[in-house]
């Protein structure tokens, strides 16, 4: 399960819990920094690593409210949307639960570039769970 640190994503990942305890599924939960391209993909983005810590300890706390444990990585790529598509192939999941917040772009609602390449690429299911509009 992707995180970007919005308020969808603690309704995303008490879903994935739900849905995990039917089947005992081991629920993975990713924080993707985004590098750009004048940086090596390894650079230490101190700023970055210490947001992503933080966010992926207040999720690994959602879902211990829902009584379940869950693993967090955080990743480094180019392409937040590869780099989830390029995990799920590696760990072989089963199923992607992305909460999105619901955004909209020239007064239209807008998935962005990141949902789009997970739904077209992605070797598995995937869950949407898109944020309440406002």
């Amino acid at each position: 399960m992707p995180v970007t640190g919005t308020q969808v994503d603690n309704e995303a990942i008490r879903l994935a819990c739900r849905l995990g305890k039917k089947n005992k599924a081991k629920i993975w939960v990713v924080y993707v920094i985004t590098v750009r391209r004048s940086l090596p993909i390894e650079a230490e983005i101190e700023p970055e690593i210490r947001k992503a810590e933080d966010l992926l300890d207040s999720i690994e706390g959602v879902a211990g409210e829902e009584n379940y444990e869950v693993k967090t990585d955080v990743l480094q790529a180019r392409e937040a949307g590869s780099a989830i598509v390029d995990e799920a192939v590696e760990r072989g999941v089963d199923l992607i639960v992305m909460g999105i917040p619901y955004k909209r772009r020239f007064g239209l609602f807008s998935l962005g570039t990141v949902v789009p390449y997970v739904l077209t690429n992605a070797p598995c299911r995937i869950i949407l769970y898109r944020e309440h509009s406002a």
